[in-house]
């Protein structure tokens, strides 16, 4: 049975996608407690950073456990459920507050794709691959998630990933705007990125978050919030700390306020 754990270590907190046996395949449950968990993070302001990663090195994600499509999404109450709990979880990651990064070792297919593509910045190994199956399997993709794929790769590109459901390597996913690197050790470059970013200044960060997602949604741009959080900053003992960290040629210690 598939299960959402999770540990923080100093600011960084860290998602694991557990159900090993079945590539990480998630299940409905795993939506809905993914969903849940990031709300709670997202409310949890000593976390800086979220690493997203799959259980083991075989899989990020390799989709939806299709063994529940029979039962839970075979008519349209059971669709609308599912499709919402995945929404969730995709809104939940493209807005959080802080940056996400996805960590990517292996299979991430479908749901999985949808779901990194969801993320701030994402990395993966050099044996990962990378597939949108859908046309294989009869479904129908649901809006947030096509929106992210033609964002990532661009029209043409996204066309082609969907419409022939072809499977990327590592190095055409990098071409393509999929991932940003590839690693001989995805999960260490992560932790590593993880830190370099929770030691920057929280605020800042959030502020240009929030002028992110301004720019990726335009339509529900919340333009006066990232001016109030720009000018969060500049009134903050943080920008204080910068300055003399700086002046003093020292690591700045900032406490994000």
């Amino acid at each position: 049975m598939g299960q959402v754990l999770h540990s923080i270590e100093g600011h960084v907190a860290t998602i694991v996608l557990a159900n090993e046996a079945k590539y990480n395949a998630m299940t409905l449950g795993m939506w809905l407690e993914l969903g849940a968990l990031l709300e709670r993070l997202r409310d949890d302001e000593s976390v800086r950073a979220v690493v997203l990663r799959g259980q083991g090195d075989k899989a990020f994600v390799s989709g939806a456990d299709i063994s529940e499509f029979e039962q839970q999404r075979s008519n349209k109450d059971g669709v609308a459920a599912y499709d919402q709990a995945v929404d969730r979880v995709q809104t939940s990651l493209a807005h959080f507050p802080r940056p996400v990064i996805a960590a990517i070792s292996g299979i991430c297919f479908g749901g999985g794709l949808g779901m990194a593509l969801s993320c701030d910045l994402r990395y993966c190994s050099a044996g990962s691959r990378f597939r949108m199956p859908a046309a294989r399997l009869g479904l129908g993709y649901a809006w947030r998630g096509m929106k992210s794929l033609v964002g990532a790769l661009g029209p043409m590109n996204a066309a082609e990933a969907f419409f022939t459901a072809q499977i990327y390597s590592a190095e055409q996913a990098h071409s393509l705007g999929i991932v940003q690197s590839v690693h001989g050790d995805v999960f260490a470059h992560v932790d590593q990125t993880a830190g370099l970013i929770a030691s920057n200044a929280p605020l800042t960060i959030r502020a240009a978050k929030l002028a992110m997602i301004a720019m990726r949604e335009p339509e529900q741009a919340d333009l006066a919030g990232v001016d109030a959080a720009v000018a969060d900053c500049f009134a903050s003992q943080d920008y204080v700390e910068g300055r003399r960290a700086f002046a003093e040629k020292r690591p700045a210690q900032f406490k994000g306020r």
